[in-house]
Formats: structure tokens, C-alpha cells, sequence
């Protein structure tokens, strides 16, 4: 009898432990302290509230759940846990200080004992709580129309892969007039030690660069999700947060949920926002106009989201707002409707960016010793600018190292048989091409002939890869395995056509109203082909 209470005894007294934990785990998200200070504006640029200095009203503040706002003496009020990152909402036609590699610094880090001990440093102990946590700002112009850059996965390993970065896309956007940046997530590829060296080198363009959180830029030793963000939130702040710029409003998210599966063993990520997350886009948007567009930008593509549901929810009752993301390193526009649980009066228009890597910088290197580095849909690697007027917007894609109008690539054979003409697809890649894209083409001096839009993989990746596959002792990473692409249109050569050359003009109409050209020479033999004729 006495075993049987001592062993009762035992599991309750386990049991309470559990319990008290449990409690503690639930209180750690509790605002234990309320933050206070002032948003002014700081006319002489020192970072300091100095007499005199206007403070400013009606500005918000966040501790990544709540949002206040700041009333007419500039003041707010928030509550704050022992793990709270403090942030300023940035208003149109204001700047918050930039830090020397130009990434804005619109927040403060409270965690009085810093971060855990971690394979790569957090944040270190901030202390106790300022007795006013101030935010300066600098007015500004921004007019209805500007421009930003969006960088997917840039994703270098180490050194020399922030130098194909550099040398591929950063040289040739030096002037750019786009008033600020973004990259979409895996900034780096695991090795957090190079986010300083990334950048660094995106300092060099001039303007504010803001970052979103990806699956390769977290802590992989963290116990849980919530300690998962610490070196990134030490270089750049909170993992989710918003501004606005112009008048559009921007949300950035952190859609990577790190877990560890029954509590043991290694950890994994996947695609996961939370329920504060979730609030805090829900207090956020509450804030919004209607007639504002809302630009979400996250990593994971919208689709891919396990609680996406809960953010459509939010999100479908607004009539102007779109979403970009990265990850899956191709180019793609996705309108996603009723078929993923959308409830929206229309489909919601999802980017998944083009990437910097490409490939994950694989394939063989140019005249420059840059690997080519395409994306396995035919997409070259580069970079999108978006383009903002009022509540309009229209993306563009840049293939990096290639002039503007490099905007799709004709495949079809060098040599056909004319027997054979009207048998022959040409296939055309027009890489920000979309299902709402009109595409053409025409031989020689003929009618425009509406081309077929083809769900498969374009047969000249596959070609490279079968190409590069036969090589030995390549000093260069494999190229991936095809995967189908959204932007294809095919059609066949007309039939009748004489021996001798023909020049095929592909023209296209994006669903900006963007058009785009290229054009390609065939050459037409009676008779059969030998094997090796094409």
C-alpha cells in the first residue's frame, strides 16, 4: 500500500511540475512591464529627444501583438515580456535612423539576460527596462510613385559567394532609383556568421534595406520557435513587423515555424505564422485604409503556409493587397482562388520572386567565373523591381548580368526538314510571364498567331542539364532537376515552309501591360536530317 501512495505521490508531484511549467511557458508571453517613450522628430539628427524637438502624434508602436498609438505629446504606452522586441510602425513621408550597412533601425531588443547560448550569437543582455524608449524620425519625400528592389534568396555559403552577389547583381544596381529594398528570406545559406558580409555589400547601393526572415537564416540549435529568430533579430531586429512607404503599406512576416518533432531529436522548419503573428497582422490591418494597398512579403510561399487559412481570413476582406515571397527558386505569379479555401471576392495574386542564387549558384561559370546559375523553370537568376503608383503596381524582372529587355528565350531546333515544319514546337520562356499574359508569335513577315500556354519543363534546362550532365571532373555544382514552369507558350512551325532561313518573332503582353519581345532564326532543309543535323 505504502508503494502505491509514494508512487502516487510521485506522479503528482511530477504532474504539478508539468503544470507550473506549462504556466511559466504561458507566462513568458505576458506583458510582466509596460514600455514607455516618446516618437519625435529629430531636427538635428543625433538620435537624441533634445528640448525643443517636435514629438509626433498618432504614430503606431508594437510590441509584436499590441499596437498603439502615440498621442498629441508624441508618448505611447505598451506592455513588454522579458523577450519583447519594441518597434515603430514607420508613417508615410517619414525615416528611421539607418544603421552603416543601411538597415533601418526602427526597434528596440529588451531581454534582460540576452539570448540563450547559441552556435551563433544573439542578442546580447539589454538589462533592465529604459525608463523611456525613444524613437527618432526624419522626414522624408514620398510621392505616390516609387520603386523597390526584391531580392529571393541571395543565399551565400561563405565569402565568395557574397562576391558572385556583388559582381552579379549589386555592380549593376550602384544609382539605382528605387527608394528601398527587400530580401525575401534565406539572406544566407545556414552560416548566420555571413549576414554582416552580405550586408555590407547591399550597403553599397544607398538605400534602405529592409529583411525578411528565411528557413537558412535561423538558429537550427534553438529548443523551440520562439528562440529560433535570436542572431537574426540581433542584426536586424523583429522577424515580423510594418511600414509604410509612399502610400503603401507593407507587412513583413516571418513564416518560418521551427519545431522539434515529440520534443526530441533534431528540429525541423515549415511553413507557420502562429496565432500572435496572426493578431498582430489583425491589429495591424484594422489601422489601414481600405483604399490603401496592402503588400504582404514573407519567404514561404503563401500556399505553403499550414495556418494560412487563419491569415486568408484577415486578409480576403481587404480589396487591395497582394503577397511575394521566395523559397522555391523559380518565378511564378500565383492567383490563389476558392481552390485553397480562398473567400475573397477575387483571387488573391501571390509573386513567388525570382532569386538571386538561382540554383543555388550550380551549373557552369561564365566569362566572369559566375556560375550561370538558372532556375529550374528557365528562369535566369536576378531580382524583380516593383513599381507603385497610388494603389497600382507592376513587377518587372531583371535577369542579372543581362541587358533590360532580356525577357524570354526562344527554343526551337537549329536546323528542321521541311517535312517536318509543321511538326516542330517552338517553345518560348517568358520568365515573368503569367496565365493572364498574351503571347505571339509569327514567321518572317506572317498574321500574329496566339501561343499556347504549356504547363511542363522547358526543354532548353532540360537541355543544359543534359549538356552539363555529360561532363567529368566539373569544377561547378550540378544543376537541379527540371521542374515544370507556369511562363511557357509553345507552337508549331507553319507548314509550306521553303529550304533556307526564317526569322521567328515572339512578341508577349504581360498582366501589367508590359510587353516584351525576342525573335530566333531557323533554318529549313528538304530532304531527311542526318542525326547530328540539329
Amino acid at each position: 500500500m505504502r508503494r502505491v501512495v509514494l508512487s502516487l505521490s510521485v506522479a503528482l508531484t511530477a504532474a504539478a511540475l508539468l503544470a507550473v511549467a506549462r504556466l511559466e511557458s504561458q507566462d513568458s508571453t505576458e506583458p510582466k512591464q509596460t514600455a514607455t517613450g516618446i516618437v519625435y522628430h529629430d531636427a538635428n539628427g543625433n538620435g537624441k529627444l533634445d528640448a525643443g524637438e517636435k514629438p509626433l502624434a498618432g504614430v503606431r508602436v508594437s510590441n509584436g501583438v499590441e499596437i498603439t498609438k502615440t498621442d498629441s505629446d508624441g508618448r505611447y504606452q505598451i506592455g513588454v515580456t522579458d523577450d519583447t522586441i519594441v518597434f515603430v510602425v514607420k508613417p508615410s513621408g517619414w525615416r528611421t535612423p539607418l544603421d552603416e550597412n543601411n538597415s533601418p533601425v526602427f526597434y528596440y531588443n529588451h531581454k534582460p539576460n540576452g539570448s540563450p547560448s547559441l552556435k551563433y550569437k544573439g542578442v546580447a543582455p539589454t538589462g533592465e527596462l529604459p525608463k523611456s524608449i525613444d524613437f527618432p524620425l526624419y522626414p522624408q519625400d514620398e510621392p505616390e510613385q516609387f520603386k523597390a528592389i526584391l531580392f529571393g534568396d541571395p543565399q551565400p555559403r561563405d565569402q565568395k559567394e557574397v562576391d558572385y552577389i556583388a559582381h552579379d547583381v549589386i555592380e549593376e544596381l550602384v544609382g539605382t532609383d528605387a527608394s528601398f529594398g527587400v530580401t525575401l528570406g534565406d539572406i544566407v545559406f545556414d552560416d548566420l556568421n555571413m549576414f554582416e558580409a552580405q550586408a555590407r555589400s547591399i550597403a553599397l547601393l544607398g538605400i534602405p534595406w529592409y529583411n525578411v526572415i528565411g528557413n537558412h537564416d535561423i538558429n537550427y540549435d534553438a529548443a523551440n520557435d520562439r528562440m529560433s529568430d535570436e542572431t537574426f533579430e540581433r542584426h536586424f531586429g523583429p522577424a515580423y513587423y510594418s511600414f509604410d512607404h509612399g502610400k503603401v503599406h507593407f507587412v513583413v512576416l516571418d513564416d518560418i515555424e521551427w519545431y522539434i518533432p515529440d520534443g526530441a531529436g533534431k528540429g525541423r522548419y515549415r511553413g507557420g505564422l502562429g496565432k500572435e503573428q496572426i493578431e498582430f497582422v489583425n491589429n495591424d490591418l484594422a489601422l489601414v485604409p481600405d483604399e490603401q494597398l496592402v503588400v504582404l512579403m514573407m519567404h514561404i510561399p503563401l500556399v505553403d503556409v499550414e495556418d494560412r487559412q487563419e491569415l486568408y481570413r484577415v486578409i480576403e476582406k481587404r480589396p487591395l493587397c497582394i503577397s511575394i515571397s521566395g523559397h522555391t527558386h523559380h518565378h511564378e505569379h500565383r492567383f490563389i482562388t476558392k481552390a485553397d479555401g480562398w473567400m475573397g471576392a477575387e483571387p488573391h495574386h501571390h509573386i513567388i520572386n525570382v532569386t538571386v542564387s538561382g540554383s543555388w549558384w550550380s551549373g557552369a561559370s561564365d566569362d566572369r567565373s559566375i556560375p550561370h546559375t538558372m532556375c529550374a523553370d528557365g528562369t535566369p537568376n536576378g531580382y524583380s523591381i516593383i513599381s507603385f503608383d497610388g494603389s497600382d503596381y507592376s513587377l518587372e524582372l531583371k535577369a542579372a548580368g543581362r541587358a533590360a529587355d532580356f525577357q524570354m528565350n526562344i527554343h526551337a531546333p537549329e536546323v528542321v526538314s521541311a517535312a517536318d515544319s509543321s511538326k516542330t514546337d517552338v517553345f518560348v520562356n517568358v520568365f515573368n510571364g503569367s496565365a493572364r499574359s498574351k503571347v505571339e508569335m509569327r514567321v518572317n513577315d506572317g498574321e500574329w498567331v496566339p501561343m499556347t500556354q504549356t504547363i511542363q519543363n522547358d526543354p532548353a534546362f532540360e537541355l543544359i542539364v543534359e549538356t552539363e550532365g555529360k561532363l567529368t571532373g566539373k569544377p561547378w555544382r550540378d544543376l537541379p532537376k527540371p521542374k515544370a514552369s507556369t511562363h511557357l507558350w509553345k507552337l508549331p512551325l507553319p507548314s509550306g515552309l521553303a529550304a533556307g532561313s526564317h526569322l521567328i518573332d515572339i512578341r508577349s503582353t504581360d498582366m501589367f501591360g508590359q510587353k516584351s519581345s525576342g525573335r530566333r532564326i531557323v533554318r529549313i532543309v528538304e530532304g531527311e536530317l542526318s542525326p547530328k543535323a540539329d
